[in-house]
């Protein structure tokens, strides 16, 4: 079944090369495709092109398929192109001619458009709950390891003191900012697009306002022109986001790469979250890390992609849309995925104490004794040019007692101040906005 199909038959070829892994994809979005076509009869009731009686028939029937999906009893039929054509498939044959009528006032590119916008909104959803709980974890690290001194590096040299709790606290408000970009794609995400149509609007008077409210979505995509062309534009947004918590995930992997290898030895992970060699037995190798490292960098690539994929297409719809699913859909999949095993890895660290006792890492303290001078009464210039003497003749002498007191330092990291940001980025969210439209339309 095909929702345009008249009486002729396309090539199988033809069918087959242009729904490619189209009817996979959409099994994503079928339950968004009944919330959508709830609002959709709602509306089409108060504008008289469904009686009361019609819109209760298949209310009462488009709820009986969405428990369907979530039960897991739902599949697209052999010959079926897509969820709009299998949803309203079921209706005809279960009501008769009334299922006939949920089509209108719609065209298939607005029924994608609202269904990819609900599923995205719920989506970006999941990942905010996934990066909490790897935040909240990180910040718990962070504070019981906050007197753990670690060296720090610039240019992969020697630095200056750092500590555990700085290294983990830092991953921790770098999500911050990545649950605000987020942010940013939930609000071109949260806009309905439903009345749009083909791109040019209808000649029923249709009520968008209504439907807005009945997803619970913000606002409208008021100009059906640009409804249409959001398409392309809200998918690399929100790939755009996930590619920015890939980047943290990504750096956090290198980083703990790094730190389990022999010549650093800072931190270690239980033998079962290791992989070993088929002829080293002493090997345990950071698969774990170095798959998250990849995936992530797949992931930062993933906004060209879509970028390539729409590039130089006019408004309007174009068959080009259908790919995007293909990339972000599993994308979707594979952050939820890192952040998951990198959870599972940082619950299990093991950190190295007293590190810095070590001789090796004595010229740390560099600016530190540099910093000393300074409040004595030593002119900056003056006491780093001693400093450094004292280092060239090998007669550097120094202690190994931090004492930062500054906000964000190593004494004082911040973690309540941290926290908070995380909780006022995710509140202004607004998720139980739409949490309660969706649960009034689905009420029995």
């Amino acid at each position: 079944m095909k929702l345009w199909q008249k009486n002729t038959n396309v090539s199988e070829a033809v069918e087959k090369f242009t729904v490619g892994n189209d009817r996979a994809m959409d099994l994503y979005l079928a339950a968004f495709d009944v919330q959508g076509s709830l609002a959709h009869i709602q509306m089409l009731e108060s504008i008289g092109l469904l009686t009361t009686g019609e819109l209760d028939i298949l209310a009462r029937e488009l709820k009986s398929i969405h428990r369907e999906i979530a039960s897991g009893n739902f599949e697209l039929e052999e010959g079926v192109e897509d969820v709009h054509s299998q949803v309203e498939l079921l209706l005809t044959r279960r009501l008769g001619e009334v299922g006939k009528k949920v089509h209108s006032g719609r065209s298939r590119n607005d029924q994608v458009l609202v269904d990819l916008k609900l599923f995205l909104r719920s989506s970006i959803e999941e990942m905010v709950e996934h990066i909490r709980k790897l935040f909240d974890l990180l910040q718990e690290k962070s504070e019981q390891h906050k007197q753990h001194l670690l060296p720090g590096y610039t240019h992969l040299q020697l630095a200056m003191p750092s500590s555990f709790g700085l290294w983990l606290g830092a991953y921790a408000e770098s999500l911050v900012d990545d649950v605000l970009t987020l942010q940013s794609a939930y609000k071109v995400v949260n806009k309905n697009p439903l009345g749009s149509a083909a791109g040019y609007g209808s000649s029923f008077p249709l009520n968008r306002t209504l439907t807005t409210k009945l997803l619970g979505f913000d606002a409208l995509n008021y100009n059906v022109v640009y409804a249409q062309m959001s398409r392309g534009k809200t998918e690399r947004i929100v790939a755009q986001a996930i590619s920015n918590v890939a980047a943290t995930l990504n750096k956090l992997s290198m980083d703990c790469c790094l730190y389990m290898n022999q010549n650093f030895g800072f931190i270690s992970f239980p033998d079962e979250l290791t992989t070993g060699s088929s002829i080293m037995p002493h090997k345990k190798n950071p698969d774990v890390f170095e798959l998250i490292r990849a995936k992530c960098n797949q992931l930062q690539a993933l906004p060209n992609d879509i970028t390539l994929l729409t590039t130089n297409l006019p408004s309007g719809y174009h068959r080009d849309f259908q790919l995007l699913k293909e990339n972000l859909f599993p994308a979707i999949e594979t952050i939820n995925d890192c952040l998951d095993m990198m959870h599972l890895m940082m619950s299990n660290i093991s950190v190295k104490e007293g590190i810095l006792s070590d001789e090796k890492y004595k010229y740390l303290f560099s600016v530190e004794e540099v910093n000393k001078l300074v409040l004595e009464g030593t002119p900056f210039r003056d006491a780093y040019k001693k400093i450094g003497l004292a280092i060239e003749s090998g007669n550097f002498d120094y202690s190994t007692q931090v004492h930062h007191t500054h906000e964000g330092s190593i004494g004082n990291i911040g973690t309540a101040e941290i926290n908070n940001m995380m909780q006022q980025a995710i509140d202004s969210f607004g998720f139980d906005q739409y949490h309660h439209a969706i649960g009034e339309l689905l009420k029995d």
